[in-house]
């Protein structure tokens, strides 16, 4: 079976931490301004439907073009000075938006926000300061802040902007921002060497083969029709709920459904992942999205029926949100997983990006025209994911390996280790120093792996 790692040292475990807190921060930033901004946002002046949905979804139209630039500045400036370059802008963008007066500004303010794209230099860190057997650990604690975070902000947004105001918000935002830039030099370890990735960052020489990986391009499309619906529905409800509850008490609404969500979404991924049923869940889940949207629309003339919608919505969302990002895991080739994952990242934004935007436009020409696109959406959705190949329950593995100098030590790396049991997948660069390995989940042994490679000549660490 698979050997286990022993945990993490005193320096991972503060680096998982810290910077968890600081991903878990900048989400916070952009999560808690959801529930509240379409109706704040009409009222700035020369809004309009299509405008506000605009300034919604405008953080995500940086964020997806600049995620890659940050990564890549961050490989050759150093993780910190980035992060703190990133953050920044981002306070900037969360000043400007405090302070618009009009839609043009804000518009402005939350395309700064999202120019603050440090999530791809988060994780990179992460990367540098973890042993490779650590890291997927590192990474799932990122994954339950994220989670986390959301359902905080959702349920606490609307009590912040009834007390501070969405301007309140903003500033209060902006604040943390800075002082997290403080708690970066301060408290977060400094990596003694930084080096790229290929498991944990987007390499733009393997780009090509993950856009030619069909079952990652499902994926990919999965997550951005995810986020365009989640945010396009979050430009319709507040309105919706505003006939029957203020803004300020909409988290009596919101409290009860995030967390009867959560309730029933955990029994379902672990029964999804243990019994090997993930596929079948996860297209319910996206039946369920498509589902919900129908419910809110039919129920919009009552308090209840636009909360039973909601939860239908948020089960199914954090069902999807939960095993996405563990599906590209698994169908990522040998070594493409962060790309795999970078890729998937941008998708995630652009969907959030155009889903503000069509969430007002199509709004504006009535209520039915923007629920029946996000059913098209749900319903376009399924039908793709019906296409899925069987899920295959592999593990990624990676060993520190000397000696790969060209390609014919790599052949010779690969077919020692194409005998091993439980392996199946492998791949080695020449000149680097990790092997790549995709694995049967229970079915290796990390020692076989190493003796077939110091067997071949190798040296292992």
């Amino acid at each position: 079976m698979g050997t286990r790692a022993t945990g993490f040292d005193r320096e991972e475990r503060r680096a998982a931490i810290s910077l968890a807190a600081i991903f878990g921060l900048r989400m916070l930033g952009l999560f808690l301004i959801l529930p509240v901004f379409t109706v704040y946002a009409l009222t700035l002046q020369g809004a309009t439907h299509a405008s506000a949905g605009l300034a919604l979804g405008a953080y995500g139209i940086s964020q997806t073009l600049l995620q890659v630039p940050f990564g890549m500045l961050s490989d050759r400036f150093g993780r910190k000075p980035v992060i703190a370059a990133g953050m920044v802008i981002f306070a900037a963008g969360s000043v400007v938006a405090a302070s618009a007066h009009s839609i043009g500004w804000m518009i402005v303010g939350r395309l700064l926000q999202g120019a603050g794209a440090v999530a791809s230099v988060v994780i990179a860190m992460v990367a540098d300061l973890t042993r490779d057997e650590h890291r997927t650990r590192a990474m799932g604690m990122i994954g339950g802040t994220i989670g986390m975070t959301f359902a905080f902000s959702v349920m606490a947004s609307p009590a912040l902007a009834g007390w501070l105001g969405v301007d309140g918000i903003f500033w209060l935002i902006g604040g943390l921002s800075l002082a997290s830039v403080a708690f970066l030099y301060l408290v977060v370890p400094t990596p003694r060497r930084v080096v790229h990735h290929r498991d944990a960052e987007l390499t733009p020489a393997d780009v090509r083969r993950v856009l030619a990986t069909p079952e990652l391009l499902r994926l990919d499309f999965g997550i951005f029709a995810l986020h365009l619906t989640l945010t396009a529905l979050f430009f319709a409800v507040p309105l919706l709920l505003e006939p029957f509850v203020p803004q300020a008490g909409q988290w009596k609404v919101y409290g009860p459904v995030i967390l009867g969500a959560l309730l029933l979404m955990v029994p379902a991924i672990i029964v999804g992942e243990v019994r090997h049923k993930l596929r079948e869940f996860f297209l319910a889940a996206i039946g369920l999205v498509g589902v919900a949207g129908v419910v809110i629309y039919l129920g919009r003339g009552s308090l209840a029926g636009i909360a039973s919608g909601l939860l239908l919505f948020f089960v199914g969302f954090n069902i999807l949100e939960a095993s996405l990002p563990s599906l590209v895991s698994k169908a990522a080739p040998a070594g493409l997983r962060g790309t795999g994952i970078g890729i998937y990242n941008m998708a995630e934004f652009a969907g959030a990006g155009l889903g503000g935007a069509m969430g007002g436009a199509l709004y504006a020409h009535g209520t039915s025209t923007l629920f029946v696109a996000l059913l098209a959406v749900a319903v376009g959705w399924l039908l793709i994911a019906l296409t899925m190949a069987p899920i295959r329950y592999l593990t990624s593995v990676m060993v520190e390996v000397g000696g790969v100098t060209d390609l014919a030590a790599v052949a010779t790396a690969e077919v020692a280790l194409a005998a091993v049991r439980g392996v199946r997948e492998v791949i080695l660069y020449p000149g680097e120093t990790t092997c790549f390995l995709k694995c049967d989940a229970k079915g290796y042994d990390l020692a076989e792996i190493k003796h077939a490679l110091v067997a071949a000549g190798f040296t292992t660490e």
